[in-house]
């Protein structure tokens, strides 16, 4: 008890000296708070990305220790890659703060993720630091042309996507759909992805990481006076999504699905993206309602059918969580946000879906020189299994 009294009184001189210190230091400006108020947003969104991501994708029974693994290292390749190249002001104009630059590389970290979903399981592990190396610079000049006027295609300002429905998910996803289309073989096309009851719930862990810290993503680099109304569209659309999916998961399939609640759940986030910090909370409520459903389809419906037309394994379903409800978030976009430009919304959102197709194509051409792996799907091939599932 003696211990206990004697603590807030030290603690409270600890506070006043530290408080002086910082007073004698320099009196801390407007800018300086906002830019930490991003620090603590970036580590939300490093937490998506590393917990998040990583876990939503250990839903393959057999890959749990090589999908964490590829997970650290695809983000530890495209966050130095873009600090490098936007420092250097190769692809557009560098970014002044380093808060901010940060930031978008985390971003770019994010797409690079939604991407590697795709060909989860059927790379090796160098595979990925190559996809990661060749990915970025493309990605980065998507984000010029849309975002910073770059070739003068879209005016600058005129593209409506804050959160990224476009430039982060639609385009990382279609990337990943072009690298697919060639590097499925018969062999992995024919292979079963196993998951297990363990596995989906470590996946569903994952998603609700990145469930919780959504709002800090889109949120990241909006103006303080807008954070709060960010903050709660991306929560009300998140709402909509999970109750969208557990309706029509139900529905759809009798009961409700475990891969559709980690995955479609997501969905209203994807959505409102693009329109997160100007759309109504009604608006945004029926944006993640509607990202739900299309994204619950997608996993139903869509997938199978597009696989067997394209002959190619999207290991994580990333169109139906990143790729529709990312293009419908761009198009509602145009709906929800009064003054919008239509036209350069439309067609950013045209050439975000040809440059992602193209040169993810062409990356998966490129990887595929580098070899197979063995058996797809598999911990054993490259890393140390301690014991069996």
């Amino acid at each position: 008890m003696r211990t206990g009294k004697l603590f807030l009184p030290l603690a409270f001189a600890v506070g006043v000296l530290g408080l002086s210190g910082l007073a004698f230091a320099g009196e801390p400006t407007i800018e300086h708070v906002v830019n930490v108020q991003k620090y603590n947003r970036s580590i939300h969104v490093m937490a998506m990305l590393l917990v998040g991501f990583g876990f939503l994708m250990v839903f393959v029974r057999h890959y749990g220790q090589s999908a964490l693994t590829a997970t650290y290292i695809l983000v530890s390749t495209a966050v130095p890659i873009y600090f490098l190249i936007n420092a250097q002001g190769w692809i557009g104009e560098p970014r002044e703060i380093e808060i901010d630059r940060f930031l978008l590389a985390e971003f770019a970290a994010a797409s690079l993720l939604i991407c590697a979903g795709a060909p989860l399981g059927r790379l090796k592990m160098p595979q990925y630091f190559i996809l990661g190396l060749l990915f970025t610079p493309c990605y980065m000049i998507n984000e010029w042309i849309l975002v910073d006027h770059g070739f003068g295609l879209i005016p600058k300002g005129g593209f409506m996507d804050t959160g990224g429905s476009i430039l982060i998910h639609a385009f990382g996803a279609l990337f990943g759909l072009g690298v697919v289309m060639t590097m499925t073989t018969k062999e992995e096309f024919a292979a079963k992805i196993e998951a297990n009851t363990t596995s989906n719930l470590f996946s569903l862990l994952g998603s609700m990481v990145l469930w919780l810290f959504w709002p800090s993503f889109c949120a990241g680099l909006v103006p303080p006076e807008l954070v709060p109304k960010t903050a709660i569209n991306v929560t009300l659309a998140l709402c909509g999504a999970t109750l969208a999916t557990c309706f029509f998961s139900s529905l759809f399939r009798g009961k409700i699905s475990m891969g559709d609640l980690t995955n479609a759940a997501l969905a209203g986030g994807v959505s409102i993206g693009a329109s997160c910090d100007f759309a109504t909370h009604n608006s945004a409520f029926i944006i993640g309602l509607i990202g739900g459903l299309i994204s619950t389809v997608g996993y139903n419906y869509i997938q199978p059918a597009l696989q067997e037309r394209l002959k190619g394994i999207d290991t994580c379903g990333v169109t139906n969580l990143h790729g529709w409800p990312g293009l419908f978030g761009g198009f509602a976009a145009m709906y929800a946000v009064q003054g919008i430009n239509r036209g350069a919304q439309l067609e950013g959102i045209i050439i975000a879906v040809i440059l992602a197709l193209v040169t993810g194509y062409i990356t998966g051409r490129i990887l595929s020189g580098f070899g197979r792996r063995r058996k797809p799907y598999n911990d054993h091939e490259e890393t140390v299994v301690e014991g069996e599932d």
